[in-house]
Parts: C-alpha cells; structure tokens; sequence
C-alpha cells in the first residue's frame, strides 16, 4: 500500500493530467469548430442556392452526363488519394501514413455542388465530413501536434462534419466514435469528438445556417403487438440498408471495368437522367428533403423508396459526389411511411424509426443514429427508436456503405472470423 504522501502526489498528478487534456483539446477543438463550422456553413448555403435553381429550371437535368466528365477530370487529374473519399479518412485512422490532402475540400465541395445543381441523387453528409476531417488533420503541422494525437484529430473531425450537417451534435459525437471499428468504441477519443461537434454545430448555427425541422413524435405504450411490429420493421430496414450498401458497391465495380475513370460518371449520368425523367427529377433528384417531410404525414407509395434506393446507388457507384445519409434517411422515412398501410403504428413513428433505422444498418452505427432520432424526434418515442437502430444494425449483416470500417467486433458469433478484417475485403 502506498503511503499517503504518494496517494496525494498520484491524485494531483491524476488531477493535473486530466485539466491539461481538457484544456489541449478545448482549444484543438475550438480550432476544428471554427473552421469545420465555417466550411459547412458556406456548403449548406451553397447547396441551398443550387438545389433552389435547379428546381426552377428542371432542363439542367440533360446535362448531368456533362457534368459527370467534370467532376471525373477533376479528381483524374487533381485528386490523387482524395478520389477515395471518406474511406480514406478512415484508412489513416487505422493506419496513419500520410496527411490527409488539403484539395480534398475544394474537390468535394465542387464535385457536389455540381452533382446537385445538375439533378443527380446524392446527400451532403460526406462532403462535410470530408471537409471537416482534411481541415483537422492540417492542425497537427501548424500547432505541432504529436503523431499520437492524429488519430484523435481525424475522428473529432468526422464528428465535426457530421453533426453540423444535421444540426444533432449528440449523434455526430458519436457517430464519429462508432462509424471506424464497427461493434467497437474508442473511448480516448470521446472528449475530442463531442467537444468537436459541439463547437461545429455552434459555429455552423452562428453563421445564421438552419436545419430541417421534423415532427416530434408522441408517445405510445409499449404492448406486445406495437413491439412486434417495431421488431419486424427494424428487419425490413436492416435488408433495406444491405440492399443499398451491396447495390451501390456493386454498381461501383461495374463502371470499374471502364477503363477510363472520367467516362464512368458520364455513362452514369446518361442513365442517371434517363431514370429521372421517368421518375420525377423534382422529387427524386437531390437530397429529397420536401418528399422526407411529406412521409412523416401521410403513407407515401411503396415505389418511392425503391426509387430513390436505385437512383441513388447508381449516382453513387458511378462516380458522382455527395453523400448517403440524406438519401438513406429518404428510403427509410418513405419504406417505414408505406408500411403503415400494413402495420398498426402511427405513419409519423413509422417514417421516423425508418428514417434512422436504415441509416443504422447501412452506416453500421446505430448509437448514433439513436441519438439522432432523440434529438430531432423527440425521447417520447426513444424506446421504438432504439430498437429499430439496434435490429436494423444487426440485419444489416457485416455490410455497409464505408468498404475501410473494420470490424472490431462481429455481430454474430458464427462471423467472428471477420473481426479485425475491412468490410471490403470480406466476401
């Protein structure tokens, strides 16, 4: 036993250590907020700007082939690692060897900015996160940062882009914690990515950028028959997100074969367009927020999110930028809104477990999207929410949109091989 003298000097040491982190990341963190916050604010408003364009001149849409070749030359030519998007980031979080490329904020803040303004299918999330994560991992040569921080700089910076996107801090701290090492957290990281997210969407706020309101949700008792039919919902959505996850990467290594990578978004588009036309550019084009709002009050059709499952896949795989949260949160909220024609739940709560629970299987995070579904819904409904984002995680099976999240903890015991393993390389 330690005598007293050493206890006081071990809890002061203890005590100093713990202030001195806190401080560090405070001021590391108020850095990422300041300029995280201020990139989102500038592409919210931006994308705003384009997507209220675009719907007033629905005729752009002929020229997203067009604008397939531009984005495809700019990353051939001037994107180099920064073609590999949000994988990237969580590559160097696994295996730190390279800083993350300043272009890469210009690039993607281009690529989907033209995306959107010329009609194609795609969401935001990615571009802030991308964004947010190459702004946090230039800090470590201007503040002099040590190597071992990085790790912790590029996933407070994931959760930076993420929760100033949506306006959910809560659920962008830790979706930034979840989204690398699936079944996993890493906990020395949890004061830098929530203080992170905290400052982004406080900075992102202060520029005047508001997000989208949605209902708040009522309060139902938990009876055996509403908790069946939550359970059988949470499966639907879990297949949901493995069909959008498999379809999407599938679609990708089609237009592989193209030997030419600025072709790839040009075929895509040409068939990107042509569905469009069929299906209405208005309400599948873009994020599609107007049709998400629309399924919290009343069934929608069961093709809506089919629709925007296979238009935004093929916008994806074939080489458009963007993001796939704001669409996953389309084809749940529409796939739980047209299963109120079947199930007895109230559409409202349907749309908003579909809305989270999708996301949860695609993107392997449901913590996350539970808190998310908290703060833009309401805790009334939290415990159908949680329990949609947990099934749909868990039929989600060891799949998802990020090929580098590594799987730190298999879902079923028969797939413990898996562990330690990328998804991507999994068969």
């Amino acid at each position: 036993m330690l005598p007293p003298f050493s206890l006081a000097r071990l809890r002061a040491t203890s005590l100093t250590s713990a202030l001195l982190f806190l401080l560090r990341w405070l001021l590391i963190c108020g850095l990422i907020g300041a300029l995280a916050g201020t990139a989102s604010a500038g592409f919210l408003v931006s994308l705003d700007w384009v997507t209220r364009w675009r719907e007033a001149h629905p005729w752009v849409l002929a020229l997203l082939p067009a604008a397939g070749l531009l984005i495809g030359m700019a990353y051939q030519y001037f994107g180099d690692r920064a073609v590999r998007g949000n994988n990237l980031i969580l590559d160097e979080i696994h295996r730190p060897s390279q800083r993350l490329p300043l272009r890469m904020v210009p690039l993607v803040l281009g690529g989907t900015l033209v995306t959107h303004l010329f009609g194609g299918s795609a969401g935001r999330e990615g571009t802030a996160v991308q964004m947010a994560a190459a702004l946090a991992d230039q800090l470590p040569r201007w503040l002099r940062l040590r190597p071992r921080d990085r790790r912790l700089l590029l996933i407070a910076g994931m959760s930076a882009g993420f929760a100033s996107v949506f306006g959910t801090p809560l659920a962008g701290a830790v979706f930034g914690l979840e989204v690398f090492l699936l079944g996993s957290i890493r906990y020395d990281a949890v004061l830098p990515s929530f203080l992170a997210a905290v400052f982004t969407d406080f900075v992102t706020r202060a520029w005047g950028v508001g997000h989208t309101h949605y209902p708040a949700l009522d309060g139902l008792p938990l009876t055996p028959l509403l908790l069946g039919c939550t359970l059988l919902a949470g499966a639907l959505f879990g297949l949901t997100a493995r069909a959008f996850a498999t379809l999407t990467h599938g679609i990708g290594r089609v237009f592989s074969r193209v030997s030419y990578p600025p072709l790839r978004p040009v075929l895509g588009g040409v068939l990107v367009a042509g569905l469009l036309w069929l299906a209405g550019p208005i309400r599948f084009g873009g994020l599609g927020i107007p049709v998400i709002v629309e399924a919290f009050q009343h069934p929608l059709a069961p093709t809506d999110f089919a629709w925007k499952l296979a238009l935004t896949a093929l916008t994806l795989g074939c080489g458009f930028k963007g993001g796939e949260v704001t669409p996953l949160f389309f084809i749940g909220a529409a796939l739980g809104s047209a299963l109120a024609l079947v199930l007895p739940l109230p559409v409202a709560l349907l749309a908003a477990i579909g809305f989270v629970g999708v996301f949860a299987g695609a993107a392997n995070t449901p913590l996350a999207c539970l808190l998310m579904g908290l703060e833009l819904f309401g805790a009334s409904a939290g415990v159908y929410l949680a329990l949609a984002c947990v099934v749909a995680y868990l039929f989600s099976g060891h799949t998802g949109i990020y090929g580098a999240q590594v799987v730190g903890q298999a879902k079923h015991l028969r797939d413990g091989r898996h562990q330690g393993r990328p998804l991507r390389e999994l068969p």
